[in-house]
């Protein structure tokens, strides 16, 4: 039997569930590894940390052999034989992991060779010959999938990539001597050649530039400080807000989703990503500038740009970035015309507020002159307010925590890198214990700093952030040299407290003047008013030897450009400005300055910094400003201060219980970042409304810390649907087993969804009892999670994303099933199989495959149908099920724009109808169906459907109206109200940027209606 033959019986959906759990996935700290990886090291069933056994590689090899056999058509061989290829083929399997090889070598050799390797190490028994064939063509197409499967791995994936930039570099000479030895055949020719050229050497200087990063705290006598950033970058997790509807489309809560931060631009192509000091932006950027290869990168940073007196136009990109190489005439606006950009403008929140605006109307002016393209923002949280970007199209995505996983993998490979292993269990079972100290290891930053401390201290951690950084600065600026035996090796040698003396002078200046990096020539002038009160440090040398010495061997100051100086981590920068306006009693500053947001991390640092009487002074001062979120920043602030007047603290406390508990998800975003503090102070689920049930819920869900878990269980059997529906939301913020035994198999489950996001808790969905009501999101084939659905009790199924969903007829293995929602699988191809079930709601939303929805007219069992997306040809009754007892019809994003509503009256069962704004416009002929239809009694229309002028007939079967109206749209609810006047029950729905007048006159328009008035946000 030919593999190919063979791959008739064994699709994709059968050999990729069983490739999967035979070989590791790349897990956090993925691409942390500079060296082909050992075969031995990617299977599941060899090593210290196997998840499989021999007896249940035996059982995969098992399943794949039966799928074979009970496919249609001959057996291909006979049946007495099928236990013997099954242990045959088991032991091929698990001679994978004995290879003397590793995955590179592995996929240059070839699925072929590959199979013979096997054959070689695991020989057949005596078969017949049938069966000896199948066996040798089965290994033959798993080895096949095995490699693609390696290829797919990011490590892999990254390393070839970086190779290949390296390797680019030696070509650049090659090139440009071709293109000097060939006549073009005209000037276009000529151009484009010598784009490709220097797009050759400016990748390759992207390579050179931005492969490398400093593992902060590795300062070991034998070990570099720089690493290549293919070898240490640390894969981490960004989170967006998405606000979907239900199955009726009606609009639902927002719900938070999680993907993996260099896959950021998936399904966007304007992204603001926001993150703490410390939390990767920048190193994100360095990652996306080498890997990216479809795009030509451009990484900008801010902090740079803005000294000039313009920000720049695209021709000055690469001056602007300091890039040595000199581009054709015009090359970057063909770049960006061509829509072949990447750009990434990094550091928001390191430009004063006041030059904010001025930056979002350079970067729009950009983005609306060069459409294609991609636009990458980084700030910090609390850079901007929260919609800053939103109206011109730009998602939002917020770095994500390190979770105790990525804290686990980041701890791992610190100490391997630096020989340490006999400190990793100690810090592991600390930061286990101590949750002030888990708090702190949320990002690499501060993981890097607790590791080079827990090493250097031999197991002693500092409590408190202040202690922690006071600690890492000892280390940095003195501990090092000496540890190196570098001590005086410029001729100066300054002990800790004399550079932070000085520091800290540069640190305020920069505070104060709301920048993070000056002229050398300030720098300069400050150094030299500082250096009469650092005796030891003006004997050993002027203000440019000093300021040279801190650059060169501090580790705190750098400089990022010639004559700039800046602080190597702006963490550092608030640390050591609150330390110094601390001392020179500058707390009317620090008390002026709470409401910004650039100085929020210094507050809270000079409080730390501050004595007892002056920390009072200070607490006092921000509750004076009768401000929930200086309050907040109050109440953040005692997690640094060692000690606080009990009157003090008592009434930070009570202005806190005006704020806890928290009565709407904004308020408990708001509250959620003051930290793990507030955990303690969460009440219910006693006493407290349901609204007030689902925002504790929601603030402890935000922080997603370990302490968080105990406060979501308390909530596991509250009957709120908005309460439950957070907690399984909040899932993939927690291992997926612990908490699926500790919250989700304890949740009450009518009328909710277990919403399914990762490989992980797919695989907790076998250890709880069937759910009715499951939506999966996500690359699985269906043989992955079909096993953990109960035949007889599935009611519900979604699948999102799914490139895996292509034979429905599998479906048929749930013969309960009623609800199907299909959305955004782009291998649907045929609806006609659903024919043969019982299905009684199908959602069909923009499927690719499906352009003139192929079988949908055939499943004629449906009383509701979901179409988002165009319905081909001039009438509905053509494509939609004409047959079908429907009850209900939504339309979106297009459905309507060929057919109207030419056919509406082909299904007389019809009673409501959803029309979305983006379905397609209405003619008059389309009023006179909805009006003429025998049994509609219900309607839901976009505002953009109202007529501007009102409809030209009365739509008298409407009993119940509902209108989702945008801004723009909201005059024409005046003129459309005399077209429904036996309406009932009227809802009215606002977007945020709509304005919606006063409840009584939208009452005064439907005299005859009980009106609901829905503004955003309330």
């Amino acid at each position: 039997m030919d593999p190919a033959v063979l791959g008739t019986r064994l699709a994709s959906s059968v050999l990729t569930p069983l490739v999967k759990q035979l070989l590791t996935r790349d897990g956090p700290g993925a691409g942390l590894v500079d060296k082909p990886v050992r075969l031995s090291g990617l299977v599941t069933f060899r090593g210290e940390k196997r998840s499989l056994g021999e007896k249940e590689v035996g059982h995969l090899a098992g399943r794949l052999v039966r799928e074979a056999v009970q496919s249609p058509g001959e057996p291909p061989f006979p049946a007495d034989e099928q236990e013997a290829v099954t242990a045959a083929l088991t032991r091929r399997l698990l001679a994978l992991g004995d290879l003397d090889m590793d995955d590179i070598q592995a996929v240059r050799l070839g699925h072929r060779r590959l199979a013979r390797t096997l054959r070689e190490a695991a020989p057949a028994p005596d078969l017949s010959t049938d069966a000896a064939y199948f066996l040798d063509s089965v290994t033959e197409w798993a080895c096949l999938h095995i490699l693609h499967f390696f290829t797919q791995r990011s490590t892999f994936v990254a390393r070839t990539l970086v190779e290949q930039s390296r390797a680019q570099s030696e070509l650049i000479a090659k090139v440009d001597a071709l293109i000097t030895r060939s006549a073009p055949r005209d000037a276009q020719d000529t151009a484009d050649a010598q784009d490709t050229a220097f797009e050759t050497r400016y990748r390759a200087h992207l390579a050179a530039r931005h492969n490398r990063i400093t593992i902060f705290g590795l300062d070991l006598r034998d070990s570099p400080d720089v690493w290549p950033l293919d070898v240490a970058y640390l894969s981490l997790e960004a989170t967006r807000e998405a606000g979907p509807e239900d199955a009726h489309g009606e609009p639902q809560g927002a719900t938070t989703v999680q993907v993996r931060a260099e896959d950021a631009f998936d399904g966007h192509d304007r992204v603001l990503l926001r993150g703490e000091a410390g939390s990767g932006k920048t190193t994100l950027i360095q990652w996306l500038a080498i890997t990216t290869t479809g795009r030509i990168p451009y990484v900008l940073p801010l902090r740079t740009l803005i000294r000039a007196a313009g920000l720049p136009s695209p021709a000055a990109f690469l001056t602007s970035a300091d890039c040595p190489h000199t581009p054709p005439e015009g090359w970057a606006e063909r770049v960006l015309t061509a829509g072949r950009g990447l750009v990434m403008v990094d550091g928001l929140d390191e430009v004063p507020s006041a030059e904010r605006p001025r930056v979002r109307d350079w970067l729009l002016g950009l983005v609306r002159a060069f459409p294609g393209n991609r636009w990458l923002l980084t700030a910090r949280p609390t850079a901007v307010r929260s919609d800053w970007l939103a109206g011109d199209g730009f998602a939002e995505l917020s770095l994500a925590p390190m979770g105790r996983r990525t804290v686990g993998a980041f701890v791992h490979r610190w100490h391997a890198a630096a020989g340490a292993a006999e400190h990793e269990e100690p810090l592991l079972d600390a930061l286990r214990a101590k949750p002030d100290l888990s708090l702190l290891a949320t990002n690499p930053l501060m993981c890097g700093m607790i590791c080079a401390l827990h090493r250097a201290r031999r197991g002693y951690l500092p409590p408190r952030r202040k202690a922690l950084y006071d600690a890492a600065l000892q280390m940095i600026l003195t501990d090092r040299d000496r540890q190196r035996g570098m001590g005086g090796l410029d001729g100066i040698e300054l002990d800790t407290e004399d550079q932070t003396e000085l520091l800290q002078r540069l640190a305020y200046a920069l505070v104060l003047a709301g920048r993070t990096e000056m002229d050398e020539a300030t720098a300069l002038a400050l150094l030299e008013r500082a250096l009469p009160c650092v005796p030891d440090a003006a004997r050993q040398g002027d203000a440019p030897a000093i300021l040279r010495h801190l650059l060169l061997r501090s580790g705190v100051l750098r400089s990022p450009a010639p004559q700039v100086v800046d602080f190597a981590h702006r963490t550092f920068l608030d640390h050591l400005g609150a330390r110094y306006a601390v001392e020179e009693g500058h707390f009317d500053v620090l008390l002026g300055h709470a409401g910004d947001t650039q100085w929020e991390d210094v507050v809270r640092m000079a409080v730390a910094h501050a004595r007892t009487r002056e920390r009072t002074t200070l607490l006092r001062g921000l509750l004076a400003a009768d401000s929930p979120r200086v309050t907040l920043l109050a109440l953040a602030s005692l997690q640094d201060a060692s000690a606080v007047e009990q009157e003090v603290l008592e009434e930070v406390r009570e202005r806190a219980a005006a704020l806890i508990p928290p009565r709407t998800p904004q308020e408990a975003a708001q509250l959620a970042q003051a930290g793990p503090f507030v955990l303690e102070l969460l009440p219910g689920p006693q006493d407290l409304t349901d609204e007030e049930a689902h925002a504790v819920v929601t603030t402890a869900s935000r922080l997603g810390h370990e302490g968080s878990l105990p406060v979501l269980k308390r909530f596991r059997a509250h009957t709120s649907l908005d309460v439950r529906r957070q907690l399984v939301g909040t899932w993939r913020r927690f291992d997926a087993q612990e908490y699926a035994d500790e919250v989700i198999a304890h949740v009450g489950r009518d009328g909710l969804d277990l919403t399914v996001t990762s490989e992980e808790q797919v695989r907790a969905m076998w250890t709880m009892p069937p759910w009715r009501r499951v939506d999966l999101t996500g690359e699985y084939p269906l043989d992955e999670f079909m096993g953990a659905l109960d035949p007889e009790g599935t009611r519900f199924l979604t699948m999102r994303s799914n490139p895996y969903i292509t034979d429905l007829r599998k479906l048929h293995a749930l013969p309960s099933l009623e609800f199907l929602s299909l959305m955004y699988c782009p291998e649907v191809r045929d609806l006609a199989p659903l024919a043969e079930m019982q299905l009684r709601h199908l959602s069909v939303i923009d499927l690719p495959a499906l352009p003139t929805l192929t079988g949908l007219s055939r499943v004629t069992s449906l009383s509701s149908l979901s179409v988002i997306q165009p319905v081909p040809g001039d009438s509905l009754a053509t494509f939609l099920p004409v047959g079908a007892p429907l009850d209900h019809l939504i339309l979106g994003q297009g459905a309507t724009r060929t057919t109207g509503l030419t056919g509406l009256d082909a299904f007389p069962e019809l009673t409501r109808l959803n029309l979305s704004s983006d379905a397609g416009a209405l003619g008059p002929r389309d009023w006179e169906q909805l009006a003429g239809h025998p049994a509609l009694t219900r309607l839901s229309l976009g505002g953009r459907f109202l007529p501007a002028h009102g409809p030209t007939t009365e739509l008298t079967g409407i009993r119940v109206l509902s209108l989702h109206l945008e801004a723009g749209t909201e005059e024409r609810v005046s003129r459309f109200a005399p077209a429904v006047p036996h309406a009932h029950d009227v809802r009215l729905y606002f977007t945020e940027d709509a304005a919606p007048a006063s409840d009584d006159v939208y009452a005064g328009l439907f005299p005859q209606a009980d009106v609901t008035v829905h503004r955003s946000g309330q």
